[in-house]
């Protein structure tokens, strides 16, 4: 406990980043299906704001722009209202509905910035640039005869480089290992798709694992394609994990809800002052209605993720395990401009079945609110259970009778503290390193490596070529000392890190998460409760 608790201060700095970056992505959620734009008329009016807007253009000292005075005056009338109400420029709004539409139109690669260097780490089974030749490995030089080796460009510029319309083209041209000239590519632009099952695998001969990173209108679809192979590999529990989901759409989180409830079963519901109370129940047939279930979820589970977690926590379902949820139950309504921005419009909250709302306060602004995360790590919450405290005014009953709160994320059944037994300020000194290093090691022994199709036995060989010592000369030669008492609390943390990422870059997900999996307290706890439950 007193490694756990010294270990708290080289913690919130990373907590404080994921707060910064988990508050940009919260709040993206539609509550439709349709693929077209919605569009509410806004009838203009003569008010105050017009009239200040009016006079400035007129009579100001300076000649101003009016649209650019109005995009400034819109995020500040917004943050009046509540977080999750959003102005979404048109330059950013394509790019922010890509992960609710379940795609995006580019070439169909995954990169990484190594050293300067454009890496490609895979390409997308089907994809374009797979279909065209371009392998793992391969480096970009240049693109459209623009160099963009060894010119600190940045992550995002060769994304708007390589992304664009369907059916446009864009030259690459890569420098290939064993290769002594350039090969140029001309790639024709598709429809690239966003999965949100990072992976489903079986952790054992009766136990399935399925991670659904985000909710988007193929969620359903890759999620049944999941379930039903794993029902095949021999599936009759299963755990469900939703941590570090921020949810998205809401129909996706209801259908996947479906297939574990039985027929009438109330899953949500929604209500706000302009919206009559809109019920959604199970419909019955569901694929998984009977079988042990396990929900995992943490302080990053938010928004649709937790209509689905509450849905099976309130008709006792199954178990939720883990640490409380981030507490967002608040309903936005896409609306779009003719200029191609939009606004996503809070418009109703919804409802457990229980008849409980987990939307927590937002009453003292904006910046209280996004700091809660932290406000949370530092009154211990996430590792001590009795830190959380709820008010017996949101106190409710779940079908079988079993209390619940609402005012504040969903509190797990069975709570698992944030570990940090594993970490030291070596740890955290070396944590950049781990992923680059990984990378490196993966194109020097591509050729070995790629002989390799089962995770398990790329591991067991990755088990015998003495990474630690690699990694601790490449850390060294990165300004990062060696450090004996570091080593010893985290040099197991630290290669488990490394062999999943390096499985990742050969097999994808499905080579890491079972090698990740040893460093998992969350997950290896819901699997020894599985187990005990048979």
């Amino acid at each position: 406990m007193n490694n756990n608790n010294s270990n708290r201060s080289i913690l919130l700095p990373l907590m404080l980043a994921l707060s910064v970056v988990f508050g940009v992505l919260i709040g993206f959620y539609l509550p439709r299906k349709s693929n077209e734009p919605q569009h509410t008329s806004i009838r203009p009016r003569s008010d105050k704001l017009n009239s200040i807007l009016n006079i400035i253009e007129t009579s100001y000292v300076d000649s101003v722009n009016r649209n650019d005075l109005i995009e400034s005056a819109i995020p500040a009338i917004l943050k009046k209202l509540d977080p999750h109400t959003v102005y979404i420029p048109a330059k950013d709004f394509i790019r922010a509905n890509e992960p609710l539409q379940g795609n995006f139109e580019g070439i169909g690669i995954s990169f990484s910035n190594l050293s300067d260097t454009i890496l490609i780490i895979s390409t997308i089974p089907n994809g374009p640039s797979e279909k065209i030749g371009i392998l793992a490995g391969d480096k970009i030089i240049y693109v459209n005869d623009s160099l963009i080796a060894g010119t600190g460009i940045s992550d995002e510029r060769v994304m708007s480089m390589l992304k664009g319309p369907r059916g446009t083209k864009v030259k690459v041209s890569v420098l290939r290992k064993g290769q002594d000239s350039l090969l140029t590519f001309n790639i024709t632009r598709d429809k690239i798709p966003l999965t949100s099952i990072d992976v489903a695998y079986m952790v054992n001969s009766s136990t399935g694992y399925i991670r659904i990173t985000n909710f988007a209108l193929s969620t359903y679809d890759e999620f049944m394609k999941a379930l039903s192979q794993l029902k095949e590999e021999g599936m009759t529990q299963l755990i469900v994990d939703l941590r570090g989901n921020s949810g998205g759409i809401m129909e996706a989180a209801i259908e996947i809800a479906e297939q574990f409830l039985g027929k009438g079963q109330l899953i949500v519901y929604t209500e706000g002052r302009a919206q009559p109370r809109n019920e959604f129940r199970a419909r019955g047939g569901g694929k998984f209605e009977t079988g042990n279930l396990v929900i995992l979820i943490d302080e990053t589970t938010a928004s649709a993720s937790e209509i689905l977690a509450r849905a099976i926590q309130d008709n006792d379902r199954g178990t939720i395990i883990g640490r409380r949820s981030f507490g967002k139950g608040l309903v936005q309504e896409p609306v779009s401009f003719s200029d191609g921005s939009g606004l996503r419009l809070t418009v109703a909250r919804y409802y457990t079945p229980s008849g409980r709302s987990i939307q927590k306060p937002y009453n003292n602004g904006f910046e209280e609110y996004s700091e809660d995360l932290n406000t949370r790590f530092n009154r211990n919450e996430f590792i001590v259970s009795d830190s959380i405290h709820f008010s017996d005014s949101l106190r409710y009953s779940t079908s079988h009778g079993r209390t619940v709160y609402g005012g504040g994320g969903i509190m797990p059944d069975k709570f698992v503290p944030y570990d940090t037994s594993m970490i030291s300020p070596y740890f955290v000194k070396v944590r950049p390193l781990i992923y680059q290093y990984a990378l490196k090691y993966t194109e020097n022994n591509r050729d070995v490596l790629n002989k390799y199709t089962n995770p398990k036995e790329l591991e067991n060989y990755l088990d015998k070529q003495n990474l630690m010592k690699g990694f601790i000369d490449y850390a060294g030669r990165n300004s990062v000392k060696p450090d004996p008492s570091g080593l010893k609390i985290s040099g197991d943390f630290i290669l488990v890190q490394l062999k999943g990422y390096i499985a990742r870059n050969i097999l994808d997900n499905k080579g890491a998460y079972p090698i990740w999996e040893q460093i998992d307290s969350t997950l290896k706890y819901a699997i020894q409760f599985l187990d005990d439950s048979v």
